[in-house]
This record gives C-alpha cells, sequence and structure tokens, in this order.
C-alpha cells in the first residue's frame, strides 16, 4: 500500500473530453479517442468521457442512415478497442449502432479491449433545432438485451451499471445529452440503484445561456442523486450548418464543481479530477432517506444488470486533482466567506433573540476577556438587542481578571464594552481564587510557583461561578462563549467552568471561522468605526487562556496543536466519518506547501504557515484521543445553542450522538498503520 496513492485512499480519477469531431470520418475520429484516452492513460485517469456520436460527429443529420458510415462506425469501433488493450482507461465512446431494425445514439463502454456493454439513448429530442428521432429510435425501454459487435454479444440496454471490482464504490452509469434534461432522468434511478459516477455523453449545440443550464442540471443531478455527473459536449469539427459548438466540459461532485474546461477550444483539452468515492458512500450512508427513495421506487432500480471489470490503478502517487480547503469551515472565495459570514453571524443572533423573547426577555450575562470568542459572543449579543428592539444596556458585561489576565486584553474589553454601550463592569477574581486555594492547600498558597490543572481550573471555574450568581442577582441568563473547536477538544471547563451557561452561541462556529466572523462585522460597518478598531486589535491578539503567571504567554496551540488543523480533521469526522490516515493524506496536500492554493481573503501573511506529515500525524492523534476517548463527556452535557455549519455540530440532541465512555483505539489503529513518511507499517 502506497499512502500516497489517490487510489488507496478511495479517489477515482475522471475525465470529460471534448476534441476536434471529423464529420462522417470514423477512422479519424477513432483515432482521436485513441490519442486523448492513452494521453489519459497516462494521468492515471480511471474514466474517460467523450462526447456524444464522437466516432461520427453529432451534427451529420440524414448522414447517420448511410451504410458506408455505419460500416465504418463498427470498424472503427474496432480499432477503440484494440488500441484500449494496453489502457487502464475505461473509454466511454459516442456511436450510432444499428439494433434489431432502427439506428441507436449509444455510449460503448470499452476496457482493455473488450466492449463492456452498450447504452442507448433514451429521449433523442425532436422540437426546436433538434431532429434526432428522424433518425434516432428511442432506447428508454430497451432492457435486458444484447447487441452484437465484433463477433461478440455484448449487454445492450438502458439497465447497465459498470463496476470496478478493486476500487471499491467506482460504478458507472451512462445516459446521453437529452436524458438529462427530462424530468426522471435515466440517472435518476440508477443512483438508487448503485451508481456514483454518472456519465453524460452531449453533442448539444451551444446557443446563448445554455451553458448555464447545463451547469444547473449537472450540479442539481450530482447534489439529488449524491454522485458524481461527468458532462463532455461536442466541439470544433462539428458542421456550422445552422448552428455552432463550444465543447463544455465539467465535472461534478455532490454539487460541489470540481473541474471545467474553457470553452470553444482550439484542440483536444479534458477537464480532470478526483473524484472522492468515499466521500459519496458516506452521504448516501447518511442520509437515510436516499435509500428510502430506493426502496419507493424498487420497480425502476431493481432490475439493474451489473457488468464487472478490474481497473488495476496504479499504485504510484499521482498527486491529487481536487482543490482541498486548508480551511473546510472557511471558503477561500471571497464572495463565498462574505455570504457564509452573512449567514452564520445572523443564525447565531436570530437564535439569541428567539430563545431571550421565549423566557420572558431577562438581561444578557457575559464574561468578556479581550478573546476572540467572548468577542463574537458579545456582538451577537448586541446585534440581538438591537433586532429585538432593547436597549444595549441589558447586556451586563464583565471583565474577570486573574493571575495572568494581561493589561493588553483587559484594555481591549474595557474599549470594547465601551464602543457598544453595554453595562460594563470588573470583578478582580485574584483574591476569591488565592482564598481557594488556601483552603484547599494548594502549593500556590504557600508561595509555590505551581501552575498545575487546579491552579488553572480553580479561576475558570470562579469566573463561571460568579457570573451565574450575578445572572440569578440581576435577573438575567449567562451566554456561553466557547466555540465548536473546544467542545471538539474538551479545551474547556467542565461544569462551573467555561463549559456551562444557560446558552451559547457560539458552540456551533469552529475556531477558524470566528475570525472571519469578526472581519466580516469590521467591513460591514456592524458596529462602527470605534467598535471596528478594537475588534481588529482583538483579532491579532494571541489566542490565550491567560491562567498561568509569568513572562512568556501561555499560547494555547502550543499545548494542544493548531485550531488550523484541529478544525480540518473536525470538519472531516464531523461531516464524513473519514479515516485518520485519509484525513492525514488531505491535509498534506492542503497544507505542505503555502504557496500552493488560495487562502482566505484577508488571512494574514504572518500566519501562512505549513505543516509536514510527521507534524500533521502528531496533532491527528492528539485530536483522535481527545475527540473520541476523553471530551465526549463535556459534549453529552453542554448547553443549548444553534447549529451554524453544514459541516455539522456537536450537540447530543442534533448532529453527534456518542458515548462519553469510549475510545480511540479503532482511529489510533488506522493511523498506526502509516509511519511519518507515509509508508505502511502493517
Amino acid at each position: 500500500m502506497n499512502f500516497w496513492s489517490i487510489y488507496q485512499h478511495g479517489f477515482a480519477r475522471i475525465a470529460a473530453c471534448t476534441g476536434h469531431a471529423t464529420v462522417a470520418d470514423p477512422p479519424a475520429n477513432a483515432e482521436a479517442v485513441l490519442r486523448q484516452g492513452r494521453r489519459c492513460a497516462g494521468d492515471g485517469v480511471a474514466v474517460a468521457v467523450f462526447p456524444e456520436l464522437c466516432l461520427t460527429g453529432y451534427s451529420i443529420e440524414d448522414l447517420l442512415l448511410q451504410d458506408p458510415v455505419l460500416d465504418e462506425v463498427e470498424e472503427a469501433l474496432e480499432t477503440v478497442v484494440a488500441g484500449s488493450a494496453e489502457l487502464m482507461t475505461v473509454l466511454v465512446v459516442g456511436a450510432p449502432l444499428r439494433y434489431r431494425h432502427r439506428l441507436y445514439n449509444c455510449a460503448v463502454i470499452v476496457h482493455r479491449g473488450r466492449i463492456l456493454g452498450v447504452v442507448p439513448k433514451s429521449y433523442p429530442p425532436n422540437y426546436r433545432e433538434f431532429y434526432e428521432r428522424r433518425q434516432i429510435a428511442g432506447g428508454d425501454e430497451e432492457r435486458g438485451g444484447t447487441i452484437r459487435l465484433g463477433g461478440r454479444d455484448v449487454p445492450f440496454g438502458v439497465d447497465l451499471l459498470f463496476a470496478a471490482e478493486d476500487v471499491p464504490g467506482l460504478v458507472l452509469h451512462a445516459e446521453i445529452c437529452e436524458d438529462m434534461w427530462v424530468p426522471v432522468p435515466p440517472s435518476a434511478p440508477a443512483a438508487l440503484a448503485g451508481a456514483t459516477v454518472l456519465v453524460n455523453l452531449s453533442g448539444s449545440p451551444i446557443t446563448v445561456g445554455r451553458a448555464e443550464d447545463r451547469k444547473l442540471l449537472c450540479r442539481s443531478a450530482s447534489s439529488r442523486c449524491i454522485a458524481a455527473y461527468v458532462y463532455a459536449a461536442a466541439g470544433l469539427g462539428e458542421s456550422s450548418t445552422d448552428l455552432s459548438w463550444d465543447g463544455q466540459t465539467m465535472i461534478y461532485e455532490n454539487g460541489a464543481l470540481l473541474a471545467e474546461t474553457e470553452r470553444f477550444p482550439l484542440d483536444e483539452q479534458y477537464a480532470v479530477a478526483d473524484v472522492d468515492l468515499d466521500l459519496l458512500r458516506q452521504e448516501r450512508m447518511r442520509m437515510g432517506t436516499f435509500d428510502d427513495n430506493r426502496r419507493t421506487h424498487g420497480g425502476a432500480t431493481g432490475g439493474f444488470r451489473q457488468v464487472g471489470f478490474r481497473l488495476d490503478p496504479p499504485a504510484a502517487d499521482l498527486g491529487l486533482r481536487r482543490r482541498v480547503e486548508r480551511f473546510p469551515f472557511v471558503p477561500a472565495d471571497a464572495e463565498r466567506l462574505a455570504q457564509d459570514c452573512y449567514e452564520a453571524y445572523n443564525i447565531q443572533v436570530s437564535a439569541l433573540q428567539q430563545r431571550l423573547g421565549a423566557i420572558g426577555n431577562p438581561k444578557v450575562v457575559i464574561g468578556v476577556s479581550g478573546g476572540l470568542d467572548s468577542t463574537h459572543a458579545l456582538i451577537v449579543a448586541a446585534r440581538a438587542m438591537d433586532r429585538a428592539g432593547r436597549p444595549r444596556s441589558d447586556i451586563l458585561a464583565f471583565t474577570l481578571p486573574g493571575f495572568a489576565t494581561s493589561d493588553h486584553t483587559k484594555s481591549n474589553a474595557h474599549r470594547l464594552m465601551a464602543a457598544l454601550g453595554v453595562t460594563a463592569a470588573e470583578l478582580d477574581i485574584s483574591p476569591t481564587a488565592r482564598l481557594m486555594l488556601q483552603e484547599m492547600d494548594h502549593p500556590f498558597s504557600a508561595g509555590e510557583p505551581v501552575y498545575d490543572i487546579t491552579f488553572e481550573n480553580v479561576q475558570a471555574g470562579l469566573r463561571t461561578d460568579y457570573l451565574f450568581r450575578l445572572a440569578n442577582q440581576r435577573g438575567g441568563i449567562v451566554l456561553g462563549t466557547g466555540d465548536l473547536s473546544e467542545l471538539a477538544l474538551g479545551w474547556c471547563t467542565y461544569g462551573v467552568g467555561d463549559q456551562m451557561s444557560h446558552y451559547n452561541v457560539n458552540g456551533g462556529v469552529p475556531k477558524t471561522l470566528i475570525q472571519h466572523l469578526i472581519r466580516w462585522v469590521i467591513s460591514s460597518g456592524q458596529f462602527g468605526d470605534d467598535a471596528g478598531k478594537t475588534l481588529a486589535a482583538i483579532l491579532d491578539t494571541e489566542i490565550s487562556p491567560e491562567l498561568v503567571p509569568g513572562e512568556e504567554l501561555q499560547s494555547t496551540e502550543s499545548r494542544i496543536g493548531p485550531y488550523a488543523l484541529h478544525d480540518f480533521t473536525l470538519f472531516h469526522v464531523l461531516r464524513y466519518g473519514f479515516r485518520p490516515s485519509k484525513i492525514a493524506f488531505l491535509a498534506w496536500h492542503a497544507w505542505h506547501d503555502p504557496e500552493t492554493g488560495a487562502w482566505p481573503p484577508n488571512f494574514p501573511e504572518s500566519e501562512r504557515t505549513a505543516y509536514d506529515l510527521p507534524e500533521i500525524r502528531r496533532w491527528l492523534e492528539e485530536f483522535c484521543r481527545r475527540f473520541f476517548a476523553f471530551a465526549q463527556f463535556k459534549r453529552s452535557a453542554m448547553p443549548n445553542g444553534p447549529k451554524v455549519s453544514a459541516g455539522g455540530s456537536l450537540s447530543p440532541r442534533g448532529d453527534w450522538r456518542a458515548p462519553s465512555d469510549g475510545n480511540a483505539r479503532a482511529w489510533l489503529r488506522d493511523l498506526a498503520r502509516w509511519d511519518d513518511s507515509g509508508n505502511a507499517t502493517g
């Protein structure tokens, strides 16, 4: 096993090809298919999809009914079949074929010197510029048949799935052009029957706006079917008598565009992407309604024939042909990030407004440290008060300095409270903490510099204890500030500590997103210039619990690891249930080179770091130990709060239910199979 191989980690490389058709010249078109097929095979491609009727050209009209052309189509197919003998790649080729008394527009699936099967177009169009039914028969009722090609009977029909026996989850289904445009496309029951890669061989002449329509349909099909959808349209060489052609190709996966090529190309090209078969399997498994729908439509899904083949994919390092976000909770696209921040912020605001209104509009009691989490919770509370028509003075904000609170964070907290116009106060917990440590006979009370977990949690617990009692005294509820990442790692003090509150608006927000939410609040002018300047200063502050005194700042990330890597792991564990080894593979591709790939807008240059595989593996192991073996008891008792990200939440009433006395052994065993260089150890 090679850690660096995409096929080891549940990916399959797929290509959508377009080129220069030669009208009514099957031998020339067969050579073009093989030329691109060889290129794809050299690139490690598992499946290459070509345009509709690519062996003749789509636009030859009545020439389709000429025997010299059809004879050469069958000869050209033999050429393609013979030329594929040494190729790993499955070639999906368009050809007109005679069957019984009619001509069918077909997808021919070719692999390693044989035809695996032939799929006819279900719905030849006959409207506007299309006249296909003049020559072509509809194949929608063709099931269970065979067609004789090259001296062999091969499966023929719309009921065919093509499954790789040695690449789990790679199951192909082919449909042709117009089949995608009908209300119930053939690919829908095929997906329910098990197809994961849906391919569309298309002619599709271009008119203004049609390219966007195609993208909409491909995206929708891939999302509804939880599948990859691969689209290849005809380009140069097609007849321009009345139409034009743009050679559009694209690959979607579960609603996400993985790859596309420039339209109106001057030469051969293909879109190529590594489709995540594990992701598709996991999404289908989690979304039980997908299989419920299969049972409902059992009559349409139960009769598919499955044709098996062995791909024998390369075990070498082929790279990774897909974009992997460094921050899966934070899109690198500026427009998308702005939209996500708008939605996340308003999800939090509206949820808090609803909760306050439902329980009699109490005041909000919040501890403000000058750090990111409490800052964000405070500005959420301020906007919730604005929306409810209540004064911000109903927010009772307290700084609660302890033994290691810095002047910098405390002054930022005071400036922010003043800028927002909330009711502000300071309550020094140090005297009470000294008394508690003294009564516990802790060494610190005797002057010894012992800064253990008890020393830290006395302070963390007192802060929360004070907030709850202040809420009792002043008619309020305690607003929690801890975020999703801290809950994942258990980096919070249980019970009487920052793990607990009456309501927590940040419990669904990962640490890596919070800084961008605050940047969005600044850039969108939610609270004016004074507040914006203070928020910007808070963004530049090191993440620290500020519990241990000393000259050196107590850095959270130096103790538990970088939140960038932990949030990366959290997303892929929570949303997809991926193996640690696969997460490490993805993390390396996302993080090994700061010059590769896009960073989120306005992400500080000084923080654009890189991580090598040993460091990724180290912190991945730390995550697994904390998440699976330690922190669940804290999450099982977490307060109410809104789910924010589609990546998931950790509420035991929502996305995540797990035993508090679980263990991490299965995840650690998977990780232990690979050493720090990526070599298998057993």
